[in-house]
């Protein structure tokens, strides 16, 4: 199992010309599953790519020191 993660302004994706979905600014996850993975590997990258320190802090603005995670939502 493989995640390619990138901060994106925006983003969307499209199949056959028809844009499926899209989102603003974020995360954009590219995620690769092979036969042989496991739910608990899906569930160690899934926490693991939710804990990375991504953004800067809004209270002391020191870069790459908060998750995308909001605490009200964990």
């Amino acid at each position: 199992m493989r995640a390619v993660v990138q901060r994106v302004k925006s983003a969307s994706v499209s199949v056959d010309g028809k844009v499926i979905s899209s989102t603003g600014p974020g995360l954009l996850c590219l995620i690769g599953i092979k036969t042989g993975d496991t739910e608990a590997d899906q569930d160690y990258l899934c926490r693991k790519i939710l804990s990375c320190k991504l953004w800067p802090s809004a209270d002391s603005g020191r870069a790459w020191s908060e998750s995308i995670v909001v605490e009200s939502c964990s």
